[in-house]
C-alpha cells in the first residue's frame, strides 16, 4: 500500500510539473507574440481625428501631442495622467509653449492607471462629442492602451500614434535586461487586463441573460 501510495504521489508531482511546463511555455510563446505586435513606426501620420488623446507617463508623449496640434490633426487635445494641482496653463509652461495660443484647446484629466485612462477619456470625449481619437502613447503601452479604451469607448474610431523612448530597445531586446523587464511586466499587465475585460464580459453578459429570462 506504501508502495502504490508512493506512485501516485509522484504521479502527481510528474503531472504538476508537466502542467507548469505548459503553462510556462504558452506563457513564452505569448510574450514573443505580444512583443511582435508592439509598433515599430507610426502607420498613420496624416488621418485626422476629432481629438488627439496622450498618455503621460514617458518623455516625448506630451510634445507629440503639441507636435499634432500644431499640425492641425486634430482641434482638441486631451491630456490624461497629469499630476493633480498642475493646470492647462502649467502643463504648457513646462512644454515651454505660450499658454495662449493652446489653452481653449487643451483638457487634462489625473488619471494614475491605463483603466483610469480610457474612463477619463471616455467621460470627455462624451461631453465633447468626440467620434474618433489619435491615441499617443508609448509604443510597448500601446497594445493594452487600445484595449482598454476599445472596451471603454467601444463606439469612438481609434488611430494609434505610438512614440518610441530612446530607452527602449525593440531591436533584440532579449539582450537588454531592461527592456526585457518592461516587456515582460507590460505582457503580464495586458494579460491581466485582458482576463479582466473578458470576465466582465462574460459574467455581465450572462447576467444580462439571466435578467431577460427572469423578464420573460
Amino acid at each position: 500500500m506504501r508502495r502504490r501510495g508512493k506512485i501516485v504521489v509522484g504521479a502527481f508531482w510528474i503531472n504538476l510539473l508537466l502542467l507548469l511546463l505548459f503553462l510556462a511555455g504558452l506563457w513564452g510563446i505569448g510574450l514573443v507574440r505580444f512583443v511582435g505586435d508592439i509598433p515599430v513606426q507610426v502607420e498613420d501620420t496624416t488621418t485626422k481625428t476629432d481629438a488627439i488623446v496622450v498618455l503621460t507617463g514617458g518623455s516625448g508623449r506630451v510634445n507629440e501631442g503639441l507636435a499634432l496640434l500644431d499640425k492641425d490633426l486634430a482641434a482638441k487635445l486631451f491630456v490624461s495622467g497629469v499630476y493633480r494641482g498642475l493646470d492647462v496653463r502649467k502643463l504648457l509652461q513646462l512644454a515651454r509653449r505660450n499658454p495662449s495660443d493652446l489653452e481653449a484647446r487643451i483638457g487634462i484629466g489625473n488619471a494614475v492607471d491605463t483603466i483610469e485612462n480610457a474612463s477619463e477619456t471616455a467621460a470627455w470625449s462624451l461631453r465633447h462629442r468626440i467620434s474618433s481619437l489619435r491615441l499617443v502613447t508609448a509604443a510597448y503601452h500601446m497594445p493594452r492602451s487600445m484595449l482598454e479604451f476599445h472596451h471603454a469607448i467601444p463606439g469612438i474610431r481609434i488611430v494609434s500614434h505610438p512614440v518610441f523612448p530612446d530607452h527602449v530597445k525593440q531591436d533584440e531586446w532579449w539582450v537588454w535586461p531592461g527592456t526585457t523587464t518592461l516587456f515582460i511586466s507590460e505582457y503580464n499587465k495586458f494579460l491581466m487586463a485582458w482576463v479582466r475585460l473578458r470576465s466582465k464580459q462574460f459574467f455581465g453578459g450572462a447576467g444580462k441573460q439571466r435578467a431577460f429570462s427572469a423578464a420573460n
